[in-house]
């Protein structure tokens, strides 16, 4: 292994926001790259199906990436992963349910190249020319959840991926906080830490008291017990099961990604079941209400879909009745909470008793205060970088760093393409590399920007008008139109004479064009935009997208 002499530390995804991890440790010349995530649009991103972080840094010098190393298995940390490995060969490295759920991800995306693939787990040790890498392991909502090290000559890079301390988790996912204080003794350079919990004070709840909770919903209800999870929580899946054996319930699987992961699970001896347990959906109404469990998730990672839709009473197969108890054991991803708050309101509607919120149904899979301070007490970094969280939990995350005596100048606070670099004693912002969002829409990856996301935005305020008129070049005159159509701006039959007098004032825009020297259809097409936009505005107060449409005869 070679002295280090220079390390980067690149964030291109999974700062300043919650999703979209992707983090580049860059030590000599060798690149590694610390997951591969997705996020889960935000309101204002019109029509778009995901957002993975843009790799074009990564590109530039493909020659140089040693490989993928994956934290665990949620869509925040492996969902880009099929965009990633279109775009470079590189191996993956990951536990053994993390690269099995990555299979799964490769196969929805239909990606024929051969990916080269290494199973790792808490005790592996990868050699590269630069450093080595070991891993220990973490707690987290997902089993196979690790923490990564790379060792160097001025002391660790330690990654924590997400996690939390849980003293009594589910099944044997003790955390190796021997192993991390161990690291800390021989002495961390820098920490890059989980921050999405870090304004929340105190710890987070530990698993044992969900599993408990939940069993006692499941004996108080009268009805049948329709409980929603993400169905990448395995732990929390694995509870409800445990929950139904304990109550009698028979459990009933609807939604076709919850079923493929269930199996995926079970086939791999992550979850534990006893085959009577489970039925058909079809075989629900041979049982009394008393005595079934139903278990939902949806495709898009939103836990909610397939609930709203039972509560709507349009799902084909399950709808929420009378005196059914829904179990909402999940909590909303920011920037999502408005959904959530609207289905439960459907499902109260639908005569549901919804459990969410009020009970510890559900607890995070990500530490608060008092184990993030524990993680950089044991760890005791020269050097901190909060990570995996909006900057304002990033900044709570640097005010935890302080109190247990991180110096504030050893603190920095990153945005996405920020690099901070290592030399020699000297630590400091060295510019940026290419960073961003790109954008999925349907099978297009990348295709639709700003400007499109501007347009979308546009029309969705004030709709749009088409102008369409016909013209005789030579002699210089409209042959038909103009004639005008709207979407979305105003409801025509009830207003002709806005209309009207809309298509006066493009005819006379038009014949006054008409009658210069040179005819320009560029020109026609501003003027015919200005003077509408104008006219509209002073009549309506509203500024619809006008699309004039010239055709020549």
């Amino acid at each position: 292994m070679e002295k280090t002499e220079n390390i980067k530390l690149i964030a291109l995804g999974g700062v300043g926001e919650v999703g979209k991890n992707m983090f580049v440790v860059e030590i000599n010349s060798d690149i590694f790259v610390v997951d591969a995530g997705l996020m889960y649009p935000e309101g204002e991103m019109l029509g778009i199906d995901m957002v993975i972080p843009d790799i074009t840094y990564l590109k530039e010098n493909e020659d140089r990436v040693k490989g993928i190393i994956l934290t665990h298995g949620h869509d925040e940390s492996i969902g880009g992963i099929f965009y990633l490995l279109n775009n470079l060969r590189v191996p993956i490295y990951g536990t053994k349910l993390t690269l099995a759920l990555v299979g799964e991800k490769l196969k929805e995306n239909k990606m024929r190249q051969t990916v080269l693939v290494k199973e790792i787990d808490n005790e592996t040790v990868l050699t590269f020319e630069s450093t080595e890498v070991s891993f220990f392991r973490t707690n987290h909502s997902i089993p196979d959840s690790v923490g990564i090290s790379f060792s160097t000559s001025m002391g660790a890079i330690v990654h924590t991926g997400d996690f939390k301390f849980d003293q009594t988790p589910v099944g044997d996912s003790q955390m190796d906080i021997g192993k991390i204080a161990r690291l800390g003794e021989k002495g961390v350079l820098c920490l890059l830490s989980d921050s999405i919990n870090a304004e929340k004070p105190g710890y987070s709840g530990s698993e044992a008291l969900v599993g408990r909770e939940i069993s006692d919903v499941m004996y108080i209800a009268e009805g049948r017990v329709i409980v929603a999870v993400f169905a990448s929580n395995l732990y929390r899946i694995q509870q409800v099961i445990n929950a139904a054996l304990k109550n009698n319930r028979k459990l009933a699987v609807v939604g076709k990604n919850m079923r493929n992961i269930l199996n995926l699970a079970i086939n791999l001896g992550y979850i534990s079941i006893e085959e009577e347990l489970f039925i058909s959906v079809n075989e629900i109404e041979q049982y009394s209400q008393k005595e079934i469990a139903i278990l939902t998730t949806s495709n898009q990672g939103d836990p909610l879909a397939i609930l709203s839709r039972m509560a709507k009473q349009s799902h084909k197969q399950v709808n929420v009745k009378e005196g059914d108890t829904v179990l909402i054991a999940a909590t909303p991803i920011p920037g999502h909470e408005l959904v959530f708050s609207k289905t439960i309101d459907i499902l109260s509607r639908a005569g549901a008793n919804v459990v969410f919120g009020q009970k510890q149904v559900h607890t995070s899979g990500h530490g608060h205060q008092e184990e993030l301070k524990m993680m950089l007490n044991l760890t005791k970094p020269k050097y901190f970088i909060p990570i995996h969280g909006e900057f304002k939990m990033q900044k709570a995350h640097e005010k935890l760093a302080k109190q247990v005596g991180v110096r504030s100048s050893n603190i920095f606070l990153v945005d996405k393409g920020d690099v901070i670099e290592f030399k020699g004693d000297q630590v400091y912002t060295a510019g940026k590399v290419p960073s961003g969002n790109v954008l999925i829409d349907g099978l297009g990856i990348g295709d639709v920007g700003n400007i499109v996301l501007r347009d979308r935005r546009l029309l969705s305020q004030d709709g749009i008008l088409i102008v369409v008129v016909t013209l005789d070049k030579q002699r210089k005159q409209i042959i038909s139109g103009p004639e005008i159509i709207t979407r979305g701006f105003v409801y025509v039959r009830e207003s002709e004479e806005l209309i009207s007098n809309s298509t006066k004032v493009v005819s006379t825009i038009v014949e006054r064009s008409m009658q210069e020297h040179s005819i320009e259809w560029s020109q026609i097409k501003l003027n015919i935009r200005e003077a509408l936009n104008q006219f509209l505005y002073e009549k309506t107060k509203r500024r619809p997208m006008i699309l004039p449409i010239i055709m020549e005869i």
